[in-house]
Formats: C-alpha cells, sequence, structure tokens
C-alpha cells in the first residue's frame, strides 16, 4: 500500500498565475484536483501529459487551492508565499478534443458574483518536466488535431469552393467559421476531410445555461455568433454532396455550435436529406440535437439520417432540465425521440455532458446504467462541460442530489464492464464503423 510520504513525492507541483497573466510553477506546493467538494492531490501516475492543442488558462478573481507539501494540508492562497506583494490565481487547463476531465481545477470563489466563462477548467500541474493533465484519453482520432489542418490548406479549400459555389450562402457561412473562428469542422469541411458541419436553425427551444452562440445573462458572452439565415435545401445538399464525394468514410452532420436546435428546420433539413439520398448511399447523415420534437426526429429517419447524438448533462429529469431549461418540450420528449430513433435501426450516442463531482456522482451514475439499460444507447460522446464548475455543482445539488463523487475512471471501467459493446469516444463515427 502506498505511504503518504511516497505519494507526497509523487505529487506534481502547483502551477499558478501573476496578476499579468504568467503562469508559473509553486515549488513546495502541489497541485490539487476538485471533485465536487472533494480536493485530490495531482500525482503523476493518475494524470497524462497535457494533450498537444490544449490551453492553460487563468481564472480571474479566484483563489488557488494547493497541497502544503511541508505542511501535508491543503491551503487556499492569495499572495505569492515567495513574493507576499504579488497577488496569484488558480490555472486550469482546457484539454484538447478526445481527452475527459478527472477533477477540475481546485480554487476558491467565496465572494466572487459573475461566474467563470464559458470554458471547461480541467485540473494540471506541472510534472519533472512538463505541464500534466487530471485527464483521461477516449478518443484517439486526430480528426481536430490542429497540427493537420494548416491554414494555407483551409484557404485554398475556400477559394476552390468559393468560385465552385458562388451563390451558396451555407458555404460562405462556413468560411467565417473556419477562417474567423478557427472552427476544426470548418476547417475540416475545406481541408476534405472527416465530419463537414450543417448548421441551420436561428433559434433554440431550450435555454441551456452554458450555450456558446446566445448568452443574455450572468454577465457571460457567446464564443461565437448564430448563423442568421435557413439554407435552403439545395445549399445545405450542396455542400453534404461536395464532402460525400471526396472523403472516405464521411460525415456531415446538422446541430452545431454556431445554430439553434436544428430539429426546429426539420422543413428545411427533411428535403435535404432526401435530395442527397437520392444522389448517393455513401456518407453517414448525422443530427446533433437535444432531441425534443420526436415527430420531427421520424420525418428525419425516415428521410434517410443515420446517426443521432443527444446533448445531455444527467439522464435525471431534474438535473436535466435545471441546465437546458426546455422551452416548449419536456425531458420525456428526448426519451421519445432516442425511442424512434432506435425503432428506426438508427445509432444513437449521447453528448454528455462532463463535470466531475456531478457526472460520476452515486446517484448519477446508477441513473446512467439504467438509462443504457433500458434505451440501448450505442455510444457515449464524452464531452468536458463548458461551465463554471463549483456553479454548475451548486445548481445540480439544488436540483437533485446526486450523492457523493465516485471517480470518472471508476465511472468509465464500470460501463465498459456492463456495457461491452457501449462505444466511448468523443468524435462522430461513420457509418462503416457502426458495430451491430
Amino acid at each position: 500500500m502506498e505511504t503518504i510520504a511516497y505519494i507526497n513525492k509523487q505529487i506534481l507541483t502547483a502551477v499558478v498565475a501573476a496578476e499579468n497573466g504568467e503562469i508559473f510553477e509553486l515549488e513546495g506546493y502541489g497541485a490539487v484536483g476538485m471533485s465536487a467538494d472533494k480536493l485530490t492531490k495531482l500525482i503523476k501516475t493518475d494524470t497524462c501529459d497535457m494533450p498537444h492543442g490544449s490551453e492553460l488558462m487563468m481564472l480571474p478573481h479566484r483563489r488557488p487551492i494547493v497541497f502544503n507539501v511541508s505542511r501535508n494540508q491543503f491551503e487556499v492562497m492569495e499572495f505569492n508565499p515567495y513574493d507576499p506583494k504579488e497577488k496569484i490565481y488558480p490555472v486550469g487547463v482546457f484539454n484538447s478534443p478526445g481527452y475527459v476531465n478527472q477533477h477540475v481545477c481546485a480554487y476558491d470563489d467565496a465572494g466572487i458574483k459573475n461566474p467563470l466563462p464559458l470554458f471547461s477548467y480541467g485540473a494540471v500541474g506541472f510534472g519533472k518536466n512538463d505541464f500534466r493533465s487530471a485527464a483521461i484519453l477516449v478518443d484517439t482520432e486526430p480528426r481536430q488535431d490542429l497540427r493537420q489542418m494548416p491554414r494555407d490548406g483551409v484557404i485554398k479549400g475556400v477559394n476552390l469552393l468559393k468560385t465552385k459555389y458562388p451563390d451558396n450562402r451555407l458555404v460562405r457561412h462556413l468560411e467565417t467559421c473556419a477562417l474567423q473562428y478557427g472552427c476544426p469542422a470548418g476547417k475540416n469541411f475545406f481541408l476534405g476531410r472527416y465530419e463537414a458541419p450543417l448548421p441551420a436553425s436561428l433559434v433554440c427551444n431550450a435555454n441551456c445555461m452554458g450555450c456558446i452562440s446566445l448568452q443574455t445573462e450572468n454577465n457571460l458572452c457567446a464564443c461565437q455568433d448564430r448563423i442568421n439565415f435557413i439554407p435552403t435545401p439545395r445549399e445545405i445538399a450542396q455542400v453534404s454532396l461536395e464532402h460525400i464525394s471526396r472523403v472516405k468514410r464521411a460525415v456531415v452532420s446538422f446541430g452545431q455550435g454556431c445554430e439553434g436546435e436544428p430539429l426546429t428546420v426539420a422543413k428545411a433539413i427533411v428535403p435535404a436529406i432526401e435530395m442527397i439520398r437520392k444522389k448517393t448511399d455513401e456518407g453517414t447523415i448525422n443530427l446533433n440535437t437535444n432531441a425534443s420534437l420526436p415527430d420531427h426526429v421520424k420525418e428525419l429517419c425516415n428521410a434517410g439520417l443515420d446517426s443521432m447524438r443527444v446533448s445531455m448533462n444527467s439522464v435525471r429529469k431534474n438535473c436535466y432540465q435545471a441546465y437546458f431549461r426546455p422551452k416548449s418540450y419536456d425531458f420525456s420528449d428526448v426519451l421519445r425521440s432516442i425511442e424512434i430513433a432506435k425503432e428506426k435501426e438508427k445509432f444513437v450516442s449521447i453528448n454528455y455532458l462532463n463535470c466531475p463531482g456531478f457526472t460520476d456522482s452515486a446517484k448519477e451514475v446508477d441513473a446512467l446504467v439504467q438509462f443504457i439499460h433500458t434505451h440501448g444507447i450505442d455510444m457515449i460522446q464524452w464531452r468536458n462541460l463548458n461551465f463554471d464548475p463549483k456553479r454548475y455543482i451548486q445548481l445540480m445539488a439544488e436540483a437533485e442530489d446526486g450523492g457523493k463523487p465516485t471517480g470518472m475512471t471508476v465511472l468509465i471501467k464500470r460501463l465498459s464492464r456492463e456495457f461491452p459493446k457501449l462505444v466511448h469516444g468523443y468524435f462522430n463515427p461513420p457509418k462503416e464503423s457502426y458495430a451491430r
């Protein structure tokens, strides 16, 4: 059994930021991760090299929680112990796609009113030579590896398709996504690889706490502008057929970060899918959705939809509704949509928004196991929740008690054991890889 002395020897060094944003190690103090109110020392064997493309972020106005090695205790710090006049701030990591957080950055926010910006804040520390993340690798596909997305190649693709489709507004919109916002999905479309986005909806029938394209409260800013028109079925079909024609195992997906809920524009999407399927059976047509409108889900399935990914922060009604805040639908509609898609033999994933301390809480884990048993979900796409972790934990506790955290690694291992055919990943898979 590992002794306290051995664990303390393995602990990563705490990473903090100065007021000017400079990030540095805090010698003599260990890095700490947080899951709800549970604090964990970060050690090398339970962490991984910080993934390429990840970003370190200072948490403004908060105070870091560190582990004082000499005193063998956790401490909240406001000033640099080696320079008492210098204020210090916590540092978290926004991990690259394919990695799920085991813990979030440990911080104290007593007296702070404004929530953190809409990012995920994974726990991070410094090892012998480099930064290390408290994260689990769930998808090795390099679909959004920025090293494989040269800007020159993206610009070349933009110019080519601008000439080929001069009047297609959706192509123009995706140019903005790729070049202005740096959207990996938009870049992949112009590079002719993997998955192409098909944003189509101006509005949403939910009011998600962490919506990245529309925010009107809590001093939060949306990360990007929402599409401001509904593409015609022809515009959608042109983009889809262009991508499918030049990409092996291509995926095209409705439901993107730059739009509302795609089911609200089913009148445009259904005929677009029919147009695509009249031309080809190739390619995977996917729907990323809140699954709020079961009748429209049925229409899309009948038109030729191949797969559906349903965004959920929780499989418990009270917690789901506290985060998604549905305007015109109920949790039962989400479940009915999943049932319809499975009846139609479609591949169904849940886009599971992960926050350690809640997602791995005892009651949420038990509910998730029962949910998978009941609905026969094919895949979990693990997403790190882009929201202030402490505010989120408080919000969920007010909705329904979840119990103590059991650990993200324990959760994923349990699911793998109980559901050996369940796929764990991050990206929408092509239909060629479906295991039936």
